[in-house]
């Protein structure tokens, strides 16, 4: 399990840094966060390989974390030797995303060898920004024809009673999303990982005369299995089920406090900081957040390891010199320890790999 920076970079990619994109690595399958301009360049610069990639969740609608969608989507098409009818990627994103797919496909008459459906995450009228509907996509009046390649119209996700959303679910995983504030609406996402068996007794099953193999693999899902005439149940030889990761993705934020229902004692929590302390007041009135904010948040919902990102481009990367009067993302990091009580801080940076340990 692992997490792949494919854009580190706020607003506009840089030479040094392409726009937000993250990839969550699962067993062979990719679930892409975000897709802006120029992601499947750095995609093809990583060790991911688009054809792995099973899921797409967009945290907004701000170009920088959008506009590379649907080239990517082409480029994935491009990959298949023949139309597979039963390959479906599965997009998540706020509404609007729906109607922005389609437009794009239908007017650049693109069609795919691959199926996709877009799930629409429904904010309530209390999360909108005040000039919503002048521009919001009414998608039931105004929405284009389904594309050629599109399954069906999805589902619009609703929240529960918590105001969380259940996004979707697996056999190992459910994600989760609340909402961030920032100038339009925006989500952050948790993958939660189901618990997972407990540890196997190997020394005890060698003891009773059982080799490695396959039967291992039966007693850790659960079965009752019977080798050289001895009957052995999984609660004598595997442990008690353990707590699976928790996975936090955030998108754009001045205000993260709503993700505390769900994000509360995460492995890893990804969290934007786009500009340091002592510009506070501007990065706020932006909709953005400083290394102080993502400390002190982190901090409060006891997570394990805080991973900073959305950079702006005032601020070099780890690798470059700073000349005189320039700023790395080094004293991001440093504010972000200080305030998270903690040197488990890092900064992201295009093609970083983190494990989930």
């Amino acid at each position: 399990m692992e997490i792949t920076f494919l854009g580190t970079a706020s607003a506009n990619p840089t030479p040094s840094r392409g726009v937000s994109s993250t990839v969550f690595k699962h067993e062979g399958k990719c679930w892409m966060f975000d897709c802006g301009e120029g992601t499947q360049i750095q995609l093809m610069r990583s060790q991911l390989k688009a054809a792995r990639i099973t899921k797409i969740f967009i945290t907004h609608l701000h170009g920088d974390h959008l506009f590379g969608l649907p080239g990517l989507m082409c480029t994935i098409s491009q990959g298949f030797s023949e139309p597979s009818k039963e390959t479906v990627m599965m997009l998540y994103g706020p509404v609007g995303l729906r109607k922005y797919v389609r437009v794009n496909l239908h007017l650049s008459r693109s069609e795919l060898s691959y199926s996709y459906v877009v799930h629409e995450l429904v904010s309530p009228d209390e999360e909108l920004p005040h000039d919503w509907e002048t521009w919001h996509p009414d998608h039931d009046a105004q929405c284009d024809p389904h594309h050629p390649n599109e399954m069906h119209d999805g589902t619009n996700i609703r929240t529960d009673e918590q105001g969380r959303w259940k996004v979707t679910e697996d056999d190992n995983f459910v994600v989760w999303a609340a909402p961030l504030q920032h100038r339009i609406p925006c989500f952050g996402y948790v993958i939660h990982q189901k618990p997972v068996p407990g540890k196997l007794d190997v020394a005890l099953l060698q003891s009773k005369g059982i080799p490695p193999g396959p039967i291992y693999g039966q007693l850790k899902s659960g079965k009752t299995v019977t080798c050289n005439g001895i009957t052995i149940k999984p609660e004598e030889v595997v442990g008690p089920p353990r707590p699976g990761k928790k996975i936090v993705i955030l998108g754009d934020t001045m205000d993260s406090s709503k993700m505390a229902a769900i994000a509360t004692d995460a492995d890893i929590m990804i969290h934007e900081a786009t500009l340091e302390d002592e510009m506070t007041e501007v990065c706020v009135s932006r909709g953005h957040s400083t290394p102080s904010m993502a400390g002190e948040f982190a901090r409060s919902l006891n997570i394990k390891q805080l991973v900073l990102t959305h950079f702006s481009q005032r601020y070099k990367t780890l690798s470059q010199e700073c000349e005189e009067g320039e700023v790395s993302v080094s004293k991001l990091v440093e504010q972000a320890k200080t305030a998270f009580q903690s040197d488990n801080v890092i900064a992201a940076q295009d093609f970083l790999i983190v494990k989930v340990t």
